[in-house]
This record gives structure tokens, C-alpha cells and sequence, in this order.
């Protein structure tokens, strides 16, 4: 499974390591990063792969409950959905 993970929010102290942590926890692996601060908020992609079947509906519910705790908004996106946009 391969997968885009965005991050939003006002920036703070331990974003990046709060996140990386949980996609630790739940065994997928950041392939790819990127990450900046505009104007006082924080952005975060990153591309993100596990080789474990994966229930998105349960990832994305537990990235989500996280990015409260976090007060980010974080979101999952696999990448099949941008490879069938791009094979219509």
C-alpha cells in the first residue's frame, strides 16, 4: 500500500515527530517528506507505504483523532486514486 499523508495546522513544537510516531505505530514507513511553515502555519506531505494490508477507513480514522490531539488536521489519501485520475 502506498499512500499520501497531509498535515495542516498553526505551527507548533513536535508536529513531525508526533506524526512519524503514529505512522510508526500503526507499521507504515514515511518514504518521502516534505514539510514548511507559511505564515505561521504548518504543512506536511509525505508519501508513505506499508506492506501490510491495510483497513483505510480504520488509518484515517486514527490519523484523524490524532491530528485533534495535535490540533493539526491530518489526512491519508492512497495513491491508487491519483493513478486512476491520471489513467482516465
Amino acid at each position: 500500500m502506498k499512500a499520501i499523508v497531509t498535515v495542516v495546522g498553526k505551527d507548533n513544537t513536535g508536529i513531525v515527530a508526533g506524526v512519524a510516531n503514529k505512522l510508526a505505530t500503526l507499521n507504515i514507513n514515511i518514504d518521502d517528506i516534505s514539510q514548511t511553515v507559511l505564515d505561521g502555519y504548518f504543512t506536511m506531505m509525505a508519501m508513505v507505504s506499508t506492506d501490510e494490508k491495510v483497513d483505510f477507513t480504520v488509518v484515517r480514522q486514527d490519523l484523524e483523532a490524532f491530528g485533534q490531539e495535535l490540533n493539526v488536521k491530518i489526512n491519508i489519501q492512497s495513491t491508487a486514486i491519483f493513478d486512476a485520475m491520471h489513467n482516465l
